[in-house]
């Protein structure tokens, strides 16, 4: 049977898990491959393959596949009567799993057990020795029993199956669970497009309900607000700290401020560097009329907090140097331009003839005004600006052309001017291929 019927034949008859896999863990290799000897008694030095025999795993690793299997197994009897199971059995048997696999690898947390999160330090130190079905059954588990303290330690330790990003980001918006939203998009490497605008509707439109679960979101904003300010203010940090700090000060402030909480959980979204090219614009493709105008209103915040603080930029030091983990959440000038390109060329159609887009648009002739005269000041590639005003031909197409093409050019001058990112070499007629590519077609 070739691979592409095997794949055919499980895709068509999908079964649940229901028994571990033979080696669900990580093999430790130096013992095994020790174990090793040729099977031929003169091998050839010169050859790249030599069969060989006597293959065994470890000791330890045998033990340890034993016990994750006996394990799965009783947590999967458990979950069968949920009524008669709750979130102290699951510490229970989850903690003591683990401590006694810990000691079969000499691995000691250093935490006292009848400390508070004893678990969660668990799971940080000793989650890789559970494997892929026993993390995915302790999921289950934990979504079941309600347990979102565990949820969050398991997304954040690395612990939560691509297989289960689809079933999990439903249940967390269901619940109404924001906070373990945004820690999903940050530790999570390729959302799927159904997950993406599950979590675009739920962000661009909240259901009710789900503000309360944002505020959590909103303090963790403030916090580190608050704290890039005092840390811009101490005088005894110097030199580049103190340097680092006030770029942070500033860029937190104005990720802050105006924003609703909502729209401060869609900062970790468009921030992310795991977005695909393809399954995003697929996403926001999916958006309806309401959702589209709810993120448009949140892109142009963004383009009117850059016009005003031109100095606000990334900050990638602030994190490691200053603890301002926030920082590497904050949407770049570049982000929300492209999401901005990405909104024009899935809805142009539909927006040409929604009135509230063009007002919206309208709102922003201040900011398209001062950016251009930046753009002239800073590189001679704001002339494309003029060559589209000259060549538009209607008033709307003009006020759209206008206000997009200054955007990017703006873009380009400040990243050429400031250093960051890799330098771009862009061609006048590039750029308004690039830009202006798909309007042309409409």
């Amino acid at each position: 049977m070739s691979l592409l019927e095997l794949v055919t034949k499980a895709a068509a008859n999908p079964k649940t898990l229901t028994a571990p896999s033979t080696y669900p863990i990580i093999l430790n290799p130096e013992d095994s491959l020790l174990s090793l000897n040729p099977n031929v008694e003169n091998p050839d030095p010169n050859s790249l393959v030599v069969p060989v025999s006597g293959f065994q795993i470890s000791q330890t690793d045998s033990e340890i596949i034993d016990s994750a299997n006996k394990f799965f197994k009783k947590l999967k009897r458990k979950l069968k009567n949920p009524s008669s199971f709750n979130t102290d059995d699951l510490i229970g048997i989850l903690s003591s799993f683990l401590e006694k696999n810990g000691k079969k690898v000499d691995v000691s947390v250093g935490v006292d057990p009848s400390t508070e999160g004893y678990t969660r330090v668990l799971i940080e130190k000793l989650g890789f020795l559970m494997g892929r079905d026993v993390s995915e059954l302790v999921l289950e588990a934990c979504l079941v029993l309600g347990n979102w303290e565990l949820v969050e330690a398991l997304i954040v330790n690395g612990h939560v199956a691509h297989s289960s990003y689809s079933n999990l980001v439903s249940v967390l918006v269901e619940k109404r669970r924001s906070d373990l939203v945004c820690l999903c998009i940050k530790h999570f490497t390729d959302l799927g497009s159904s997950e993406l605008l599950c979590i675009l509707k739920y962000f661009l439109l909240p259901p009710r309900g789900a503000y309360s679960s944002m505020v959590a979101v909103r303090k963790g904003w403030e916090s580190q607000a608050k704290l890039a300010i005092e840390k811009a203010s101490n005088k005894d940090l110097k030199g580049k700290k103190s340097h680092v700090a006030k770029e942070a000060a500033v860029l937190l402030v104005i990720a802050h401020d105006e924003f609703l909480a909502s729209e401060l959980c869609l900062h970790y979204l468009l921030s992310s560097p795991n977005l695909d090219d393809v399954i995003f614009p697929y996403s926001i493709s999916k958006l309806n009329g309401e959702e589209i105008m709810s993120l448009i209103r949140y892109l142009g915040k963004w383009l009117k907090k850059y016009e005003r603080f031109p100095q606000a930029g990334p900050c990638p030091k602030a994190s490691s140097m200053l603890g301002l983990k926030a920082c590497d959440s904050v949407p770049t000038l570049e982000a929300v331009v492209k999401c901005f390109g990405l909104v024009l060329n899935e809805h142009f159609s539909s927006l040409v003839l929604n009135l509230e887009f063009r007002e919206e648009l309208r709102s922003m002739k201040a900011v398209v005004t001062s950016l251009a005269l930046e753009a002239r000041l800073c590189c001679s590639v704001a002339n494309v600006v003029e060559d589209l005003r000259a060549e538009a031909e209607s008033g709307f197409q003009k006020l759209l052309e206008e206000w997009f093409a200054v955007i990017l050019v703006f873009l380009l001058c400040r990243r050429c001017r400031a250093g960051h990112g890799r330098s771009l070499e862009v061609t006048q007629e590039g750029l308004i291929e690039h830009a202006f590519g798909k309007m042309s077609n409409d």
